[in-house]
């Protein structure tokens, strides 16, 4: 097996599901030691309202071969941020990655309402969720990720430091995804001082649990879904294929010529070769660059593979 990240302790906050847990499995895969962090376990959910679980992911690393634990933890409680960090610490004697892949605030998005109609309740909890977690978490985890040379941060968000220039549709949204683009650049800056890096990286079009559920297909199905109505669709990708980015970039010696950017899924895989679980190279926010996502065409998805 190919375990270049042997000896690497790694933590990947927001491990649940979606990206967290195929990025957690995939540095697992690569040899680290994942601690998997989530609020939804066997015998408790968060307001997501999901079944996957952090134990689950822990099993799914462990079915591979690597090590992981499962913790539940609340990212907005500092208090258990700060256990989870004093636990890395006195079982592992160091962090060498952080993964701040925290969010859950689908469920208070309201895209057809503007800013004054917004429920502000709601949009609130989605700045918690989104924002204040990510900040919670690297306070008391960076201190041990940079006190030895090498630490990488990665801020998992949603669009392209580009793309995320543009409004995204929804206020609470919107100010989410594009302050993690800015949250990696600052702690890029902050982090570079002392040997580490800090970068951000984001999905295309993700095919994540809860949207095959809501297109009502699976992974071995998920083209049935593509079509007139979900033409940008036939561009998507599976969680793997940022867990293997991901996961290559945490094994590149090279990664501070990265450091303070926001890299896609698409320019990972260029960047490492690897490929998604179908064998291509999805390139969804290349393609929004030059195209009309409001279009209903569907997509010659063959010319972004």
């Amino acid at each position: 097996m190919n375990t270049p990240l042997k000896g690497r302790v790694v933590l990947v906050a927001g491990a649940t599901r979606g990206c967290g847990r195929a990025i957690a499995v995939h540095l697992g895969l690569a040899g680290a030691t994942v601690y998997a962090t989530g609020r939804t376990t066997r015998v408790k959910q968060s307001e997501m309202s999901r079944p996957e679980t952090i134990e689950e992911t822990a099993e799914l690393i462990t079915a591979a071969g690597g090590t992981a634990y499962a913790v539940e933890v609340d990212h907005l409680v500092p208090e258990q941020v700060e256990a989870l960090v004093a636990r890395i610490r006195d079982e592992q004697g160091r962090l060498d990655v952080l993964v701040n892949d925290i969010w859950g605030g689908d469920p208070f998005s309201e895209w057809d309402k503007p800013l004054w109609e917004h429920d502000l309740g709601k949009g609130l909890r989605m700045l918690d969720l989104g924002l204040r977690t990510h900040i919670i978490t690297s306070h008391y985890a960076l201190g041990l990720l940079s006190a030895r040379p090498g630490g990488l941060l990665i801020e998992v968000t949603d669009g392209t430091a580009e793309f995320n220039r543009a409004y995204r549709g929804e206020f609470f949204y919107d100010l989410v995804k594009a302050s993690i683009n800015r949250i990696a650049m600052a702690q890029g800056e902050e982090l570079a001082k002392v040997g580490c890096v800090a970068v951000g990286v984001t999905p295309g079009f993700l095919r994540s649990e809860a949207m095959l559920d809501h297109f009502g297909v699976t992974e071995a199905t998920w083209r049935d879904a593509a079509g007139p109505d979900n033409p940008h669709f036939s561009l998507s990708e599976s969680p793997a294929y940022l867990g293997r980015g991901v996961a290559a970039l945490a094994a590149d010696p090279d990664a501070a010529r990265f450091a303070g950017q926001t890299l896609s899924s698409g320019r990972l895989a260029k960047e490492y070769a690897v490929v998604d679980t179908d064998g291509t190279r999805p390139d969804f926010w290349a393609y929004a660059a030059v195209n009309d996502l409001e279009s209903q065409e569907v997509i010659d998805d063959a010319k972004w593979r």
